[in-house]
């Protein structure tokens, strides 16, 4: 979990085309098939034009023509993400994807900004029982007791790191020298699971008291907040990405 992206891509004429070979699926232990960014994939072949709505030719395939993946992985799966209140709503989107798809989670992302405080780290750490019965009764999140009381807890452990370090920013992107590291990977089938990196960092936090952040689910994190650039190297996010370093 251990996000967020200059090779400019021709656009397929077709609105709304898809010329994709077999995709097979390797989905990682604690996702089921299809979870992607954080499912890991062997892809042959795959052509969608880039929009808000199509990847491009040669992208990362993992959205599958999925328009709220596509927009994610357009927008945001790779590109650095520096201020704490971000930070922590992915921290948060990510502890609660475990055992479900990316997205089930991002259809909900607007309804955890609503329930979770905008995902203000100091207003969650106040919540109480009330607010973990409101939760529990809240059909635009996930409903699991275990998830929100982590979120919670998360939020305690969050503000101390901020107090101890002045931004959680600091102590995160501390972990991979301060700048993004180069996946430099050839195809999808290149991602791992997990890396020493986010190996390290989930550690930590787990040290630190942080639950539902094991090492899979930090690399996925460290993906989708940029510390890692793992678009595939013919993806258009990749060049971007290492062109704004």
């Amino acid at each position: 979990m251990k996000s967020n992206l200059a090779v400019r891509l021709p656009r397929v004429s077709v609105l709304y085309a898809v010329q994709a070979c077999t995709v097979s699926f390797l989905a990682r232990r604690s996702n089921p098939v299809g979870t992607c960014p954080h499912t890991y994939f062997s892809i042959t072949h795959s052509r969608m034009a880039k929009s808000n709505s199509k990847v491009g030719v040669g992208a990362c395939s993992w959205p599958r023509g999925k328009p709220l993946l596509v927009r994610y992985h357009n927008k945001e799966w790779g590109k650095p993400v520096r201020n704490d209140r971000k930070i922590f709503e992915f921290l948060i989107l990510e502890s609660a994807q475990a055992g479900l798809s990316w997205l089930t989670i991002l259809s909900k992302r607007e309804g955890y900004r609503r329930a979770f405080a905008n995902f203000e780290p100091k207003k969650i750490s106040k919540f109480g029982r009330q607010d973990i019965a409101r939760l529990l009764d809240n059909p635009n999140i996930v409903r699991n007791r275990l998830k929100i009381e982590a979120a919670i807890n998360n939020a305690t452990k969050f503000l101390e790191v901020q107090k101890e370090f002045g931004t959680f920013s600091k102590y995160m992107w501390g972990f991979v020298g301060g700048e993004p590291i180069d996946g430099r990977r050839k195809s999808l089938k290149d991602l791992p699971e997990y890396t020493e990196e986010s190996k390290a960092f989930a550690q930590d936090l787990k040290r630190r008291g942080f639950k539902f952040l094991g090492p899979t689910v930090v690399y996925a994190h460290m993906q989708a907040v940029g510390m890692i650039n793992d678009h595939i190297e013919t993806c258009f996010r990749y060049q971007d990405l290492k062109n704004r370093r």
